[in-house]
């Protein structure tokens, strides 16, 4: 993350400053919040305006609560989330412990043994409409790559077919305990939500970004066009 020295100073608890975020940690509190206009940055391409920086924090927000009454998959409490001032705010649970991809290769499989249990109680509960629990639609960031598209009106399906899914499983995501290696928590559900079950794509299975590497087939192209056949 791309730290500027001055905001520490500023504002306590601060630890870091993206592009996309302010972060910060306090009294066993986590928060994320986006960024007002004012702080935008400049990067190589230019200004850098994040994309549907508000409605990704509050569809995060509204399924970490949804995860939480509906499965015991362990996720960080969520204490409250709220906009001010152009911002915002996502107050929750510090959760302690390390990335899954900080652990030596050998001791990750153990980590991969239960987390197929977590996907599979996601996979269980179902929808007939695409997005979020409130009805939010953040497609992957593989899909919003490919698109200028932000807002999604999609037609319900007449079924239950669509399973919940987290769509950004890295292992930087998988906040694990170092020496028993149990899952403390599964965090940023920035872009989850219900979905075809190809959605959840494995990238925990490798160190990277959540989305195609190397020789890794990249589905974006095809969940976009799912998408966009459902538009109404």
């Amino acid at each position: 993350m791309a730290a500027n020295p001055t905001d520490q100073a500023r504002e306590e608890g601060w630890i870091a400053t993206t592009f996309e975020r302010k972060y910060y940690h306090r009294d066993g509190v986590f928060i994320k919040r986006s960024l007002r206009p004012n702080e935008f940055r400049v990067g190589y391409r230019g200004l850098h305006v994040p994309r549907l920086g508000k409605e990704r924090l509050k569809n995060e927000a509204e399924s970490l609560q949804y995860i939480r009454t509906h499965t015991d998959i362990p996720i960080p409490r969520v204490y409250c989330h709220f906009e001010d001032d152009k911002a915002y705010y996502l107050m929750m649970e510090y959760i302690d412990g390390v990335s899954m991809s900080e652990l030596p290769e050998e001791r990750k499989a153990v980590v991969r043994g239960e987390l197929d249990n977590c996907i599979t109680k996601l996979k269980a509960l179902r929808s007939c409409r695409l997005g979020g629990p409130s009805g939010i639609v953040i497609p992957p960031h593989r899909v919003l790559l490919r698109t200028e598209k932000d807002v999604w009106d999609l037609r319900a399906s007449t079924r239950e077919e669509y399973v919940f899914c987290h769509n950004d499983l890295s292992q930087q995501n998988i906040i694990v305990d170092p020496d028993t290696l149990k899952i403390r928590a599964i965090i940023d559900w920035e872009y989850a939500g219900f979905f075809p079950a190809r959605f959840e794509y494995a990238f925990y299975n490798r160190l990277g970004p959540s989305e195609a590497i190397d020789k890794e087939v990249d589905d974006s192209q095809d969940l976009l066009e799912l998408l966009l056949s459902h538009a109404v």
